[in-house]
């Protein structure tokens, strides 16, 4: 078998153990083990996120008609066979108009449990958008087009999600603040780099450390405050004067019944990598599960990386495979298609061009890389080549944010569906 088919092989299948290891089912059932439902009069599960579909299905499975009623608002076609638990299809990244009446329904629901009564959450990665509760007079094209200024200056998920609490009635710990005095249990799976509990779908249980200040500070970082709509402007302003009430903070009366346990992460998929890579003969070496960045940066640093081990054996001589774990930024300059990991993989060929014995890969764990139908892509030292002899030129590409048509044109998109969970992105680079 050719090497670049070997390559491409093994990617795919170091990747998929990556995915399988990030499943939620078990660890929403090891969870739910550890906690006395029976003692509850109602039990109300509510949830936001990519994986929310997978995750109410586990609870389901466990409490089977313990559950008293539920809604989880999940991006299109992330689904499961539900029967007590309601699914909300929604938009994501840009949240729409039934993102905003799922959420509005998820919030009379916790306000509706009272002392007695259990309130789980399952939050997990993209549960930021698919969470809109806009604060009035914002409305949801408001939130989008601010939504969209944030993602296309290349913000981080932390500082959007700073500007994102403080436009919402749910985010940032509102959500517990609704639900109290009942007995809230938040399970997470964490789609960010170090598990913030703040940050993970931004928050809704969690007590919430940033301010009105810090949001504004992201948005003068940016330069965005002219192209604010003017809604947003003024709640940001309101309150940096106090006028409008913060999101509630450590140590508020609303915390006092409720935990948040992060029961997934990118460390968990990026370890079942590398048992995967050494089972298939490759010599695993973890760079790092905590990258973030500018998406073609990074790219670059990985190639380097290969070709030092190429040319010297530095840090680990071939067969090896380089795996790192994260999530990085793209920062919009062109019209093109693709998304964060299409990118990365884009980036290294152009590193990679001519080098034998490599592969590049990058892929979502959710089965979703920025607004197109695939997980990722990966590239060889022989893609650049393959694309210019079909008129394609890689750099243009790369200028244009275009990285999705490159890879469709080669065959080099990764395709997987909707995985049923989201800890980030697994990169790897596979030498031989």
């Amino acid at each position: 078998m050719p090497i670049a088919r070997i390559l491409r092989r093994d990617a795919k299948a170091i990747f998929q153990a990556a995915v399988d290891a990030a499943q939620p089912e078990t660890a929403v059932l090891a969870a739910l083990k550890r906690i006395p439902t029976h003692r509850f009069r109602h039990i109300f599960v509510l949830g936001a996120g990519k994986a929310s579909a997978a995750m109410a299905h586990a609870v389901e499975a466990a409490l089977g008609g313990h559950v008293t009623a539920g809604l989880v608002n999940t991006k299109d076609g992330h689904l499961a066979d539900l029967k007590r638990i309601r699914l909300n299809e929604c938009s994501h990244p840009v949240p729409d108009q039934r993102g905003v009446d799922g959420a509005r329904q998820i919030a009379l629901l916790a306000s509706d449990a009272k002392a007695d009564d259990l309130v789980i959450c399952l939050i997990s990665g993209g549960g930021s958008a698919l969470l809109p509760l806009p604060a009035a007079p914002i409305t949801l094209a408001e939130k989008q087009d601010t939504t969209r200024l944030l993602l296309g200056c290349g913000a981080t998920i932390h500082e959007l999600n700073a500007v994102r609490k403080h436009l919402s009635l749910i985010k940032g710990g509102q959500l517990a603040r609704l639900a109290a005095p009942a007995t809230v249990v938040s399970l997470m799976l964490s789609d960010v780099v170090g598990d913030p509990l703040d940050v993970i779908g931004s928050g809704p249980t969690a007590p919430d450390p940033s301010t009105f200040q810090t949001a504004w500070t992201v948005i003068e970082k940016y330069g965005l405050a002219a192209q604010l709509p003017a809604s947003v402007r003024t709640r940001l302003q309101s309150g940096l004067r106090g006028t409008v009430e913060d999101t509630p903070k450590e140590g508020d009366a609303c915390f006092a019944r409720t935990r948040n346990l992060v029961i997934g992460s990118n460390l968990l998929a990026v370890k079942a990598a590398a048992a995967k890579a050494k089972d298939l003969g490759y010599k695993p070496v973890v760079l790092s599960t905590t990258i973030e960045g500018e998406t073609k940066d990074v790219a670059f640093m990985h190639a380097a990386i290969a070709r030092e081990a190429i040319a010297t054996g530095r840090p680990a001589k071939p067969p090896v495979c380089f795996i790192s774990g994260g999530e990085t930024t793209v920062t919009i300059r062109g019209d093109g298609l693709g998304g964060r990991n299409q990118e990365f993989a884009l980036a290294a060929a152009i590193v990679l061009d001519g080098q034998p014995g490599v592969l590049a890969f990058s892929g979502g764990t959710d089965g979703t890389d920025g607004p197109t139908d695939a997980a990722g892509a990966m590239a060889d030292g022989e893609s650049v080549q393959r694309a210019a002899k079909l008129g394609l030129n890689a750099a243009l590409s790369l200028g244009r944010n275009d990285s999705y048509h490159f890879f469709d044109a080669l065959g080099d998109l990764v395709k997987t569906g909707p995985t049923g969970t989201n800890v980030m992105d697994v990169r790897l680079m596979l030498l031989r």
